[in-house]
């Protein structure tokens, strides 16, 4: 039997899912970044998504099965969260993600953090370019961060020439 990841459903995400999709943040971003201070309460973070992201973004999953393994949360030209469980990272699924988003924006904003690697590596795969980093005082973590940005780029139209005259 072959055990090879098959293409995750991308799932418009309701009310029903915002437990799941705070959790994934939780497991994700805690497991990369175990010295974060837990600034929220489990309940409190279901009810950012259920409150805020729900109404204003749009928000997508992946699922393999029944089971929901990534989330992404994006709209008026950003990213406000994208996570992939640990266990499910590396197989394409927030490429997956990352592209719907794409697709819908031309120029994107995220933030992420700086000691954050893996995601910085990952943004800048996709063609995102650190813009601006800070000393965290203006995040409730207070850990340093870096705003990175991405622009589609102009389609060339086939047959013209560049004129030089």
């Amino acid at each position: 039997m072959d055990d090879a990841l098959t293409e995750p459903e991308i799932v418009t995400l309701t009310a029903d899912h915002m437990h799941a999709a705070a959790e994934i943040r939780r497991v994700a971003l805690w497991q990369r970044l175990p010295w974060l201070p837990d600034v929220h309460t489990p309940e409190e973070e279901e009810q950012y998504w259920r409150m805020h992201l729900l109404p204003n973004f749009s928000i997508l999953g992946a699922a393999t099965g029944n089971r929901l393994v990534g989330v992404i949360a994006y709209g008026d030209n950003w990213i406000e969260q994208l996570y992939v469980l640990p266990d499910f990272q590396g197989k394409g699924i927030g490429s997956l993600l990352l592209g719907c988003a794409k697709e819908e924006m031309d120029e994107i904003r995220l933030w992420t953090f700086q000691r954050n690697v893996g995601a910085r590596a990952f943004y800048q795969r996709h063609g995102f370019t650190a813009e601006e980093e800070t000393d965290g005082a203006d995040n409730e973590e207070r850990e340093p961060d870096v705003l990175y940005h991405w622009r589609r780029l102009p389609e060339r139209t086939p047959g013209l020439q560049p004129s030089y005259g």
